[in-house]
């Protein structure tokens, strides 16, 4: 064939059907990558996805995935908690995460109400799981993954006498968990490290329960996010997934809207946190790895009167003086925790609890 009719043939071809390409497959013109022998359903969405992430391996193969915008954000969060954590932890206490209170409960604005209802959510998450309240039959190995200060390690070594290990891209996070559980006599049972979540520096197998409590909002790569939980958790292990997620696309939905997203980009730029992700994209990935039991609840109305606490003790003298103290990246959190409780309200942003469990 002629050159130039080669090249008529293909504008011609490509004129006459992306519009039809579009409307039905969306706007990546290309093949989507599958696991082997993925059993993929009828719909655009799954397809989309792996659409998305043919161009996500495909820059991994190359040796870009970790860009120089994954390292600042990486960077970025090490940075807000080594400057925030001790704030938090003088106002609120070592539990880095939100509370769980009952639905329309007025939280009082005392620090031991708070710490309570800290201690409840990771009470209302094992139970979810269906982790055992025996100490008998509960985890003896676990990775926290994200630990904060080490709060749930603790707490999870003091319930069932397991060993636990923590990783955090924060250095002072990592030596004051040490510190912590030194203090609190639990030095032999748990432990903590500087690490990356998404490149853990454990063997295959080794945990029979993996925590991650409200860190995958940090992750930049949800799929190796959750790839690495699957491929440290023991056979029969039970994963548990707390974090922050936008609400599910409808059916005819592409996107978020407009005004959606520049919100949910103004929460990003404060707390360092990449693209969100729904809970449906979660349970996609799950599957897409072939765990077992995958279970997802909103529990959006259960940490209500988390935000708007925290909002009444940072506007306390103490909460103040903490705060300038603390720096401009702990001040510019502060400065958007009210589109956090916006974001609740107008269902643009949900807590979630997604949990599964590797086959035997």
């Amino acid at each position: 064939m002629d050159p130039r009719e080669l090249k008529q043939g293909i504008a011609e071809l490509y004129d006459q059907s992306s519009g039809v390409w579009e409307d039905i497959w969306g706007v990546h013109m290309h093949h989507g990558f599958y696991n082997p022998d993925d059993q993929v359903s009828g719909s655009g969405s799954d397809h989309r996805a792996a659409q998305i992430r043919m161009i996500e391996e495909a820059l991994r193969f190359t040796g870009i995935s970790d860009s120089g915008s994954t390292r600042e954000l990486k960077q970025g969060i090490a940075e807000l908690y080594d400057q925030s954590s001790a704030v938090w932890e003088d106002i609120w206490g070592d539990h880095m995460h939100h509370g769980f209170y009952d639905p329309d409960e007025v939280a009082p604005g005392s620090g031991p109400d708070h710490r309570a209802a800290q201690f409840r959510m990771i009470q209302e998450a094992l139970c979810f799981a269906g982790v055992s309240e025996d100490p008998e039959k509960g985890p003896k190995t676990v990775v926290d993954v994200g630990c904060g200060i080490g709060g749930s390690s603790r707490y999870i070594a003091r319930k069932y006498g397991a060993k636990c290990q923590g990783i955090t891209l924060s250095p002072f996070q990592a030596q004051r968990a040490n510190a912590l559980a030194a203090t609190e006599g639990l030095a032999d049972k748990v432990s903590f490290q500087v690490a990356d979540a998404l490149e853990q520096p454990f063997p295959d197998g080794q945990f029979d329960l993996v925590w991650s409590m409200e860190s995958g909002e940090h992750m930049p790569d949800k799929r190796k996010f959750v790839g690495e939980l699957a491929r440290v958790a023991a056979p029969g292990a039970t994963i548990v997934i707390v974090t922050w997620c936008h609400r599910v696309l409808g059916p005819s939905e592409e996107s978020l809207q407009p005004w959606e997203i520049k919100h949910l980009k103004k929460i990003c730029d404060a707390y360092y946190l990449p693209d969100w992700c729904s809970t449906a994209d979660y349970v996609n990935l799950l599957e897409s790895l072939s765990l077992q039991d995958i279970k997802t609840a909103d529990w959006s109305q259960y940490v209500a009167p988390f935000w708007p606490a925290v909002i009444r003790s940072a506007l306390t003298w103490k909460g103040l003086t903490s705060l300038l103290r603390s720096g401009m990246k702990t001040i510019r959190g502060a400065l958007v925790m009210p589109l956090m409780i916006e974001g609740y309200r107008k269902g643009l942003i949900k807590f979630a609890i997604i949990t599964c469990r590797k086959p035997e």
